[in-house]
């Protein structure tokens, strides 16, 4: 009996599937937040933690929605407009695309205390929902590169038998496709792609066989990347919170959160090395992640004098339950005898990875405010995030724990701050503000530091409030194409600019 249909059936008594792809960018993904909210939290660049009375400053510090004297509500409206800026060795593009979208709504409710002997004057129960992170992003690179697409497939099939990454016989390409990611893993896989797509050559034919080289040639290489986006990462907290005599406020979020997120890469390879079998390379990967977390956070803000205020903030690690699913398809054009022939593998097979579990860090957040009086306001807020601390889990998976030492290796604490401003003069507010974030990564380059600056105005025409405020962030990176093989980067230099418009008022 072949041994490959010996192992097919022992492992589907024995084992379940092994198909595994989360690494470093996956949590540091899911760790980042932004300042996003209302239009008066964005003109201040989010250095809210030690003012409230803001319904997206209650998502920062939970103590905030205290300082409300009624009950509140708000709703935002954002256009967001990204410009990439790629370069990929001798090749630069430019990309630009924009889009509009609700990225804030709450309501706080007011309770005054009817004991009037009682410390805790008035509670506050406020629901909130903000979007913390969107992942909507599109962008291209092209270049000539030394390096090809088959050290990717080279990399996954060393070491592999042949029976383990090769059709049996009378099996199409879903099923061998399927029964391989099924039995072996994801590394069986790629290895599959590239010998149907004839990028590997085995050094023998025999099942045992456990080397290969390729069938592409040394010498250049024109290469084509595409990335295309969407999706976002949600907040809807449950706020409680109390002010206590005139001084303390304190309050409490718990917070569901909602990942959703779609991605789709091609890469196009091109050569004309001589004795290169294969000449052309269309490699597609889609990747669809939904997911779900919980987290809550802690805070206070004290009134130290009439015009000074001190916040503090404990924000907990989100502990996300995450399923992802995958599909790929490759296409190669190889000659021979004089001919140009195409091959397509195209499985159909939609990959449904295991379950898993990420704990993202925890931040620890300080703030300052100074008021004056009804003229206006300054404000600093100060923020630590050890990404090092994300963890995949389960634990004691050999591929998660190879994972998590590579988070503890590459990603370090980072810590962020704020400024912002706002002067006031009568029903009219003129707004500013500035932030810096240092990057997750201990080289400083795969991601980089952001900063970011933003104006706003706001209007007020009695309880009702209508604020507007541009702004703009802008971060370096490094993206790298594949994680073996073809591991060249592209550089990146992102801008986001956003126009919120808020309407919020007091019942």
């Amino acid at each position: 009996m072949n041994f490959k249909i010996i192992v097919f059936i022992l492992a589907g008594i024995f084992t379940v599937p092994a198909f595994y792809a989360q690494d470093i960018t996956d949590a540091v993904r899911y760790s980042q937040d932004n300042i996003v909210g209302s239009a008066r939290f964005r003109a201040l660049s989010g250095a809210f933690g030690a003012l409230g009375g803001d319904l997206s400053a209650t998502s920062l510090n939970p103590a905030g929605s205290a300082v409300f004297n009624n009950t509140f509500m708000s709703v935002s409206l954002t256009n967001i407009n990204v410009d990439n800026d790629t370069q990929f060795f001798n090749g630069q593009d430019s990309f630009s695309h924009s889009f509009t979208e609700f990225t804030q709504i709450g309501t706080a409710f007011v309770f005054y205390n009817p004991n009037m002997n009682s410390s805790f004057e008035k509670f506050t129960l406020a629901i909130t929902y903000d979007k913390t992170q969107d992942f909507k992003d599109d962008w291209a690179s092209h270049g000539i590169n030394t390096n090809s697409i088959d050290g990717y497939f080279l990399s996954n099939a060393q070491g592999k038998r042949l029976d383990q990454i090769s059709a049996l016989s009378n099996e199409t390409i879903s099923q061998a496709y399927s029964e391989i990611g099924k039995f072996y893993g994801s590394e069986n896989q790629q290895a599959y792609l590239g010998y149907e797509s004839y990028i590997l050559q085995p050094n023998s034919f025999e099942d045992d066989n456990t080397e290969y080289t390729s069938n592409i040639a040394p010498g250049t290489f024109n290469q084509h990347y595409i990335y295309s986006a969407t999706g976002y990462n949600g907040k809807i907290a449950v706020n409680f919170a109390s002010q206590v005599n005139d001084r303390l406020y304190l309050g409490l979020n718990l917070n569901t959160h909602f990942i959703n997120y779609d991605r789709y890469t091609y890469l196009e390879e091109a050569n004309s090395n001589f004795n290169s079998l294969v000449k052309q390379v269309d490699f597609e990967n889609t990747l669809s992640t939904i997911g779900g977390g919980f987290s809550f956070q802690v805070g206070t803000i004290y009134k130290a004098t009439n015009n000074l205020r001190v916040g503090f903030t404990y924000n907990s690690p989100t502990w996300y339950t995450i399923e992802e699913e995958t599909t790929q398809y490759i296409s190669t054009v190889r000659t021979e005898a004089g001919r140009d022939i195409t091959q397509i593998v195209d499985p159909r097979i939609i990959n449904i990875h295991p379950e898993y579990k990420l704990r993202t860090p925890g931040k620890l957040s300080g703030s300052l405010a100074y008021i004056f009086g009804s003229s206006g306001l300054i404000s600093f807020d100060y923020a630590y995030k050890d990404y090092g601390n994300s963890k995949f889990k389960p634990e004691h998976n050999s591929h998660f724990d190879t994972q998590n030492q590579i988070i503890s290796d590459e990603l370090v604490g980072a810590s962020s701050f704020a400024v912002g401003g706002e002067y006031r003069l009568k029903q009219l507010s003129f707004r500013g503000g500035y932030r810096f974030e240092e990057s997750p990564y201990k080289n400083g380059e795969t991601i980089g530091d952001l900063t970011g600056y933003s104006v706003g105005l706001g209007y007020s025409i009695g309880t009702t409030k209508l604020d507007v405020t541009f702004d703009q962030t802008q971060r370096d990176s490094e993206y790298q194409l594949y994680n073996v093989g073809l591991t060249d980067a592209t550089s990146l230099d992102t801008k986001i600019s956003s126009l919120t418009f808020s309407v919020s008022f007091a019942l």
